[in-house]
């Protein structure tokens, strides 16, 4: 990768992860586990970066509280440059609350950060210098309509490349607007129903169609991810399917901000498309086999090391 860095902006804050030992009773205390980290997906995909060896910049809101002196703790540890994260008295930390079937695939959740709406339009501007020497600039969409306008604006001012996580169905729609001007994206099943009209089935080849129908749209590199079914791709070139590696799911939290990182690592660093899909593919993988929403051990040599097994 050429000097830089990747500027990433959105959502950091912590993840509560709720597992019941057998099949839930509704209205009713259940038996099970609670477990807590550092999470927001935008600073998943940030500390995926940095222990990917990639120079990462966050911009982000957290509380005045113990949770956002935690964030910023571990951001700080992982390598990230939180030196222009903001700290908002009166305003909580951002919260995802993930209630797990035993099995640790997500059943529901609850996401709560309000505080991203600090996020604003001056607040990008006062960081106007870090757009004019990053890489690529990467957002999730949890960021206001206002936000995401100027990024984009100067995003093409600068001719930085945009990759965008859509984040969950409910704020996926705020992004189809800006289509054209995004070099990746990465919905999943679930997202890529809540964007722009595009139909998709729930099976392979419709998967693949949708990510063709975002290519026609404008985006450079899109991607459909579908879990444990693999995910399709796309880009100028054509398109394609990549099966999933069968993994034992110890915690599916954070599986697809590890793919997105990867990715973005390898489009850094030049490798072809279909070279950067596996690199994600394999990230994913061993970030569901571990119970932390980003792996600590992550590193150059352990991606490459599994995906050439």
């Amino acid at each position: 990768m050429e000097e830089g860095h990747v500027l990433v902006i959105g959502s950091a804050g912590i993840d509560i992860k709720a597992r019941a030992a057998g099949d839930l009773t509704w209205e009713q205390p259940n038996i099970g586990t609670v477990r807590n980290t550092v999470g927001g997906v935008a600073r998943n995909i940030a500390e995926n970066l940095s222990r990917l060896e990639v120079p990462t910049v966050l911009l982000t809101m957290v509380g005045h509280d113990s949770s956002g002196v935690r964030v910023l703790r571990s951001c700080n540890r992982a390598g990230i440059d939180t030196s222009h994260i903001r700290r908002i008295k009166g305003a909580r930390t951002g919260t995802y609350v993930a209630l797990q079937y035993p099995n640790g695939q997500l059943q529901v959740a609850i996401s709560d950060f309000e505080i991203t709406g600090y996020i604003d339009s001056d607040y990008i501007l006062e960081h106007e210098k870090l757009f004019k020497t990053s890489e690529m600039i990467v957002i999730d969409a949890t960021l206001t309509d206002d936000t995401l306008a100027t990024i984009y604006e100067l995003a093409a001012h600068y001719k930085i490349r945009v990759a965008v996580d859509p984040t969950s169905p409910q704020l996926a729609g705020k992004l189809c607007q800006y289509i054209s001007q995004t070099y990746l994206i990465v919905p999943n099943a679930s997202e890529i129903q809540s964007m722009c009209g595009i139909h998709y089935q729930q099976d392979r080849e419709s998967a693949i169609a949708a990510a063709r129908t975002l290519v026609h749209m404008g985006a450079k590199i899109a991607v459909v991810t579908l879990g444990a079914a693999g995910l399709a791709y796309a880009d100028s070139s054509g398109a394609g399917y990549l099966r999933a590696i069968q993994t034992r799911v110890v915690d599916a939290t954070g599986a697809g901000d590890a793919f997105s990182g990867a990715v973005i690592f390898g489009l850094l660093n030049g490798v072809p498309v279909d070279e950067a899909m596996r690199l994600g593919i394999t990230a994913a993988s061993l970030t569901l086999q571990s119970r932390q929403t980003v792996l600590t051990n992550l590193s150059q040599e352990l991606l490459y090391k599994r995906l050439m097994a």
